[in-house]
């Protein structure tokens, strides 16, 4: 399952990741990783995540996040949640229809490997392509 959280920066949609991400953890079976770019969620985080900033592996592209999330699979088959905040950033692009060939991968790797995404997007809602759409979600009690 892929699900992305998306809006203008300020509209609470790192809020709503961390109190998911949260929420997750005290149910979890399996690993739950955060990507962030820059160590700004530290305190925010539940200690039971594990909390990744990319700043450091120079990730700039979907292609290299894509073999990123793959390395960590290949660490840990226990993974079975990944959080994502600010794709735009850590992946270095905010194209459109790159976002959405990513999404894509991360639902078929999602399948094939028992692996949820959450994923924050900052772009307007009207903004994503038709293909983006199915992935949105809003979670009650956030703005979105």
């Amino acid at each position: 399952m892929v699900s992305v959280i998306m809006g203008l920066k300020g509209a609470g949609k790192t809020k709503q990741l961390i109190h998911l991400v949260n929420e997750n953890v005290n149910k979890a079976d399996g690993v739950i990783v955060v990507l962030e770019h820059g160590p700004k969620l530290t305190y925010d985080i539940n200690h039971g995540a594990r909390l990744i900033d990319t700043v450091p592996y120079e990730i700039k592209s979907y292609q290299v996040l894509r073999g990123f999330i793959t390395g960590l699979y290949a660490g840990n088959y226990d993974l079975n949640q990944v959080f994502i905040d600010s794709l735009f950033k850590i992946s270095g692009s905010g194209d459109m229809l790159e976002c959405e060939r990513f999404l894509g991968w991360c639902e078929r790797f999602g399948e094939v490997n028992g692996i949820d995404f959450t994923i924050t997007v900052s772009a307007r809602v009207e903004d994503a392509t038709e293909g983006m759409k199915k992935y949105l979600t809003q979670v009650s009690g956030f703005a979105c």
